[in-house]
Formats: C-alpha cells, structure tokens, sequence
C-alpha cells in the first residue's frame, strides 16, 4: 500500500527556529522515516566513486561496476531529495549561506558548526536563569507589584531561552517566597483556590 493510499498524514518537515538541538533530533527523526538518515550521517561514499573512476582510465566495464554506477546514480537522486527536505525546513537569509554546499552531509554539518555553539551559550543562560529563578525571594520592604515584576521577568528570559514554564509554577513560586507578613494572605489564597487553574492576572 502506498503512503498517498494508506490514510495516514505525512509528517511535517520540522522548520529551523534557531533552536538548533530541538530542530536537529526533529529532522533527524523524520529523515530517518524516510530512510534517508545514512545519507546525511555517512555521506555518498568516497570508496565507491574512486573505484569507478579508476575503472574507467583503464576503461574495462564488468557487471560490478555497472552496479556499483546504478547504485551511486540512485544515492545521488536520494541525496537531492533530502536536500530538497533541508531546504524547506530552512529560511531564505540561512539558506543563503548554504547554496553552495554539494550534498546533504555538507548542508547539515554546516547548520551543526554554525549553530550548534549558539545553543550551548543558550543553555547556558538557561542554566543561569534557572538558578535565579529557584534562588529568588521577595525582599523585606518589597512591593508586591516590584517583586511579581522581577519574578515574570526572570520568567519571560527563560521562555526565550526555550524553556517551557507555565503559569502555575509562576504563581506558585511567588506565594512560596513572599515574605512573612504576607503568610496569612498567602494561606487565604491557597485555601480558597485552585492553585492549578489560577493564572497570574488573578493571582
């Protein structure tokens, strides 16, 4: 049964949102759907079109090289299709700095040197931002207005940053690290609420 007659939806081809380690397991994984992961993992093989070109200085055709020809031909076709795929899943600006790279192995090692780093700098400020979320705590004298504005700052840097962080965890974390005086309000709160469905606006 083919995969136009079988039902089922064809996967999306995931586009590059500079967020290069979520992006590249994505295309990774849809590569590999379609049997085409070797190809930009390995490359067409160098040991092969050698082999065929000396064969033919010496100008002796046999049946294995003519197989080994077919077999390079239809790796050549598979590699413009999974370039095809990259570039989709990539804006103009990027593209044009990957126009000239001539296969599929090329084009992906390029986006790992260019943007590979990026996200390790990323996650590091991440890892930053973490630790000055979960270290945060309302200061005496603070108002409340000034410390929600800190914490969903904080929160907002980590959004950017890739991280996913709710509402919930936001509201939580303030009634958690308001300063004593505000104990009886926050256990008012707490006990006439649904703290899982209470949005920041309301909180």
């Amino acid at each position: 049964m083919t995969s136009e007659g079988s039902g089922f939806a064809q996967p999306s081809i995931p586009k590059f949102d500079g967020h290069y380690d979520h992006w590249a397991m994505l295309m990774e994984n849809f590569l590999r759907s379609k049997e085409y992961w070797d190809l930009v993992e390995m490359g067409i093989s160098k040991r092969t079109e050698d082999k065929e070109s000396g064969e033919k200085q010496k100008k002796v055709i046999d049946k294995e090289l003519e197989e080994e020809r077919k077999a390079i031909d239809g790796l050549k076709l598979k590699d413009l299709k999974v370039k095809n795929y990259l570039f989709q899943a990539i804006d103009m600006p990027i593209m044009e700095t990957i126009l000239d790279k001539d296969s599929s192995k090329s084009i992906w090692d390029s986006m790992k040197q260019k943007y590979q780093g990026t996200t390790k700098v990323k996650r590091a400020q991440l890892q930053e931002l973490r630790r000055e979320f979960e270290l945060l705590q309302m200061l005496e004298g603070e108002k409340v207005d000034e410390y929600f504005a800190q914490t969903l700052t904080i929160a907002n840097k980590m959004k950017i940053h890739g991280e996913k962080i709710g509402q919930v965890m936001i509201v939580e974390k303030i009634l958690r690290t308001m300063t004593q005086r505000f104990n009886y309000v926050v256990c008012s709160i707490e006990e006439s609420n649904d703290l899982d469905k209470m949005t920041i606006d309301e909180l």
